[in-house]
């Protein structure tokens, strides 16, 4: 079971009861990752560590419910897995050495600690090329942001059990291969940072693509992505690609309020702009130039300078399209991933016209051709050549591929229409 499985688990008695409970929740999803961390550098085990997390929470759960919150629930969460800890390590007699090194490193008082310094070293052990894509992203989920299997796999669009899994061998491939947990130095930290922000750009996109939810997000998922990008770019404040994805996502959470209206999806050409966010889009213009001061570009600065180029438009028709096809060209140099050229394709629309981005999202049917959004592009760039017949069946071919009711009733009102 893990921290926050526990925290869910149990009928509240009372209103004492469920004020203490929610309050666990929220204490959880704040602190455990960085409990976990602490404990997983010192003892050198991801697993004993969030299980000792997972007995503190069980502990909270009764106690706070009987006796009430104490004064500092971190420390309080801190100090019970701490013992727990230790009481595991002394049941292992393989573990008995690391007895003293436990007691001497772990700092019991979150005051005292640097917050981001815990949680870096175990985000980046979750990050390891050792690991699949898939397994990294359920594992930081898990691991550093205490989200539960049911939560991730909704998250993920993929089967409980097949999560569980992914999560037992990650860790046991941490633990077997001796994957540290640590922010590593030079050229590996480089690569390794990539697959960080990575995965937490698709924590923030995951919380957008419910399969049969609609417009809105996944509030707890988005917030903490943004939350993760916040404690990297903090921790590595010399990092322009770490200042780069937090911008990215502060834009995109800025646009939040516009997106979805009344659970429906709103494209961006047809936001309320006014319903935007004014005062975290100028927070992700000031992470924006932090990043730029910095003179080491990278992917994730140019996607955020995309970004930036629709936040500063007064409307979707003072949109600087030619700028933003340049950006786009600029990020190719980093990025040619089919996402990011099907994206371009929209701006050369705008820019060069309709037949030409057509040329460039028909070359990309061999590896996007069951992605729902590149036959939904097709289609608009189909209809505005007058092409209605492969319009309607690339509309219809979209539909079919997506799971979001959202995107359904947007793309079968175009139908309609």
């Amino acid at each position: 079971m893990s921290q926050t499985d526990a925290a869910a688990g149990g009928e509240p008695e009372g209103a004492a009861a469920t004020a203490s409970d929610l309050l666990l929740a929220r204490v959880v999803r704040e602190e455990s990752g960085r409990i976990v961390g602490a404990l997983s550098v010192s003892l050198g085990s991801l697993d004993v560590a969030e299980e000792a997390v997972a007995d503190a929470v069980v502990e909270a759960l009764r106690e706070w419910r009987a006796r009430g919150v104490p004064p500092n629930p971190g420390a309080w969460l801190t100090t019970a897995a701490r013992h727990n800890a230790l009481d595991r390590l002394r049941r292992e007699a393989r573990y008995r050495d690391k007895l003293a090194l436990l007691a001497e490193s772990f700092r019991p008082d979150p005051a005292a600690a640097g917050e981001a310094d815990e949680r870096l070293p175990l985000l980046f052990g979750c990050c390891h090329p050792a690991l699949s894509a898939d397994a990294q992203l359920a594992l930081t989920l898990r691991a550093v942001c205490g989200l539960t299997t049911a939560q991730i796999a909704r998250a993920t669009i993929t089967p409980e059990a097949t999560v569980a899994q992914r999560i037992v061998r990650a860790k046991r491939k941490i633990g077997t291969a001796g994957i540290p947990l640590r922010i590593p130095e030079g050229p590996e930290r480089v690569d390794r940072l990539d697959l960080v922000l990575t995965v937490v750009s698709v924590m923030y996109s995951e919380a957008h693509l419910v399969a049969g939810g609609d417009a809105d997000a996944d509030r707890d998922l988005a917030e903490d992505a943004l939350w993760l990008a916040q404690v990297v770019a903090d921790a590595l404040p010399r990092d322009a690609e770490a200042l780069g994805l937090l911008a990215l996502l502060q834009f995109h959470r800025a646009r939040e309020p516009a997106r979805a209206i009344d659970g429906d999806l709103v494209l961006l050409g047809e936001q309320d702009r006014a319903r935007w966010d004014a005062a975290l889009l100028a927070a992700a213009r000031a992470t924006l130039e932090r990043a730029a001061v910095l003179r080491r570009p990278g992917r994730w600065q140019l996607h955020a300078a995309i970004a930036a180029c629709h936040a500063d438009a007064a409307d979707a028709a003072s949109t600087d399209w030619l700028q933003v096809l340049t950006l786009y060209d600029m990020l190719l140099a980093y990025d040619r991933s089919p996402i990011v050229r099907l994206n371009r394709a929209v701006a050369l629309a705008r820019v060069a016209g309709a037949d030409a981005a057509l040329a460039e999202v028909d070359a990309l049917e061999p590896t996007l051709a069951r992605y729902y959004l590149w036959h939904a592009v097709r289609a608009q760039l189909l209809r505005e050549r007058g092409r209605e017949p492969e319009a309607l069946a690339a509309d219809l071919r979209a539909l079919e591929l997506t799971a979001n009711d959202a995107e359904r009733r947007l793309i079968a009102a175009r139908l309609e229409a």
